[in-house]
């Protein structure tokens, strides 16, 4: 049971803002002790059952044992550290994939029930507020979706690897799962000999013990639970320099390693010009992940992100398209990653910047006209607006239907808000804000009402106006120094950021 849910006032001043979110999500948190288990939430607009008030996760410490077979359940241990932000009688996580064999609370056994798709957890006596508390889950962890379930898991063709945004972390461990809650992970991932297994972060040893090997990872930066990546395969893992020294190490399948080697080469020079934009590399190391799998879109998991193989051997594809998306997804380990959306509802500032650098890119090393790509995602502009509303505020799911937030306006419709805001403050500013976004976030989490802020900040006068038309209206508005530009009628209209999906 939740008693006066409240963020904790010391440790993590930095939390404050989520007294808000539980104050919306009140009416389903303040249960009484002899209630039945109820599924909670953060009070998020677009998913309203995803996170959980009371605690404030530290870190993670996943070990998976992966049996060699993809359509067989890996046994699994979760270690949750959190601190207690309110007293508790129950703690809720999030999981809705797999058997719960135990739980442990501060070493001692909890009993426990599912309720909707959280795991709700009573200790054998309440937990204080500002405590410090672990929270120790032995379950299986399900490769195979279960029916309406989308995402976690995916099974390549030698193994497994993770796509757990938006909602699906929790559909392969339970978490806080809620970008709100950023933590620090450790991996440990048991398999065979003659696999190879690579997480985010940096790797922190190899043990291998008769006919297996486990494999141990550690970020060095806390990390939203949609960006979690656990690759296991028969793979190569290629490794080189980026600038400074950055180290960039590559996943690919072991027998596509010369074929895929020259988009491979391609990164370092792509960070540094994305370095040049927006400022140093946030993270200790990149590299993309080649996964023999169909998804139907590519994933920034942080420090990894995850592309299908055949991206890159489908001749259908222009190498300048190819490219962009590259730097599509490297973008997001600036706009998404380190800096992370407080609130679902601010994934344009995650989508937006990374279609924003995509298409400069393609400007400046395809000539692939941005002003072009803009103007048609103009004439577009209002029609996605209507169908999954503005940029700042989707849609939510219609009834009895999950909801799908990644729709064009989050996309290219978003870039074009960025695209009137260069307008409209001039690109000198509209440089120093983007510059300045990522180091004052860095590793943190921000809103929308931030970056509104920021940009005032910059620009040296109030843009609340500005932005509350672009981000909220129902209508797009007139384009800065471009007055002629209209919206196009349907019959007309370009195919601006149509293509592959990316998120």
């Amino acid at each position: 049971m939740l008693l006066n849910p409240r963020p904790c006032p010391r440790r993590r001043p930095a939390r404050r803002w989520r007294a808000a979110l539980l104050a919306s999500a009140v009416s389903v948190c303040l249960l009484a002790a002899t209630a039945p288990a109820q599924p909670l939430g953060v009070g998020d607009r677009l998913f309203p059952y995803l996170g959980n008030p009371g605690y404030d996760v530290a870190s993670y410490d996943l070990s998976l044992t992966y049996g060699g077979t993809n359509d067989k359940p890996l046994e699994a241990v979760t270690t949750i550290d959190a601190w207690t932000t309110a007293d508790l009688d129950r703690i809720n996580l999030d999981f809705a994939h797999g058997t719960v064999k135990s739980v442990q609370v501060d070493g001692r056994p909890a009993t426990f029930t599912s309720a909707g798709e959280d795991l709700v957890v009573t200790p054998d006596r309440p937990l204080h507020e500002d405590s410090w508390t672990r929270i120790t889950v032995k379950h299986t962890s399900e490769p195979v979706a279960a029916k309406d379930q989308d995402g976690g898991w995916v099974q390549t063709s030698d193994g497994l690897a993770m796509a757990n945004q938006a909602d699906a972390a929790h559909l392969v461990f339970p978490s806080n799962d809620h970008p709100s809650d950023k933590a620090m992970f450790t991996f440990r991932v048991t398999a065979p000999n003659g696999y190879t297994v690579v997480a985010n972060g940096v790797p922190a040893g190899k043990d291998r013990v008769g006919d297996s090997t486990t494999w141990t990872y550690r970020t060095q930066h806390p990390m939203a639970t949609e960006l979690a990546q656990v690759s296991i395969g028969r793979s190569a893992v290629v490794r080189r320099e980026g600038p400074h020294g950055l180290v960039l190490r590559d996943v690919v399948p072991s027998a596509d390693r010369k074929a895929l080697e020259p988009w491979l080469a391609k990164t370092p020079d792509q960070i540094a010009w994305l370095e040049s934009k927006v400022g140093r590399f946030p993270f200790e190391t990149y590299g993309v992940l080649m996964a023999q799998a169909s998804t139907g879109f590519e994933l920034e998991t942080q420090t990894l992100s995850l592309f299908e193989k055949h991206v890159f051997t489908e001749p259908a594809y222009p190498q300048w398209y190819i490219e962009s998306i590259m730097v599509h997804e490297l973008s997001h380990q600036w706009f998404g990653d380190s800096v992370s959306p407080r609130t679902w509802s601010d994934v344009w500032l995650n989508e937006g910047h990374a279609t924003w650098y995509e298409a400069l890119y393609a400007q400046e090393k395809a000539h692939k006209s941005l002003d072009d790509r803009m103007k048609a995602a103009y004439g577009s502009s209002d029609r996605w607006r209507e169908a999954g509303g503005p940029p700042a505020m989707p849609k939510g799911p219609a009834p009895g239907q999950k909801i799908s937030i990644f729709r064009p306006n989050i996309y290219d419709g978003a870039a074009l808000v960025l695209y009137a805001l260069r307008q409209e403050i001039g690109g000198p500013a509209f440089e120093r804000l983007e510059r300045t976004w990522v180091q004052e976030h860095r590793d943190s989490t921000a809103s929308t009402a931030d970056f509104v802020r920021l940009a005032s900040t910059v620009a040296g006068r109030d843009l609340n106006g500005f932005f509350k038309a672009w981000l909220y209206g129902d209508k797009t508005p007139p384009m800065p120094g471009h007055p002629d530009w209209k919206p196009t009628e349907p019959a007309k209209e370009a195919k601006a950021g149509k293509g592959r999906a990316r998120k």
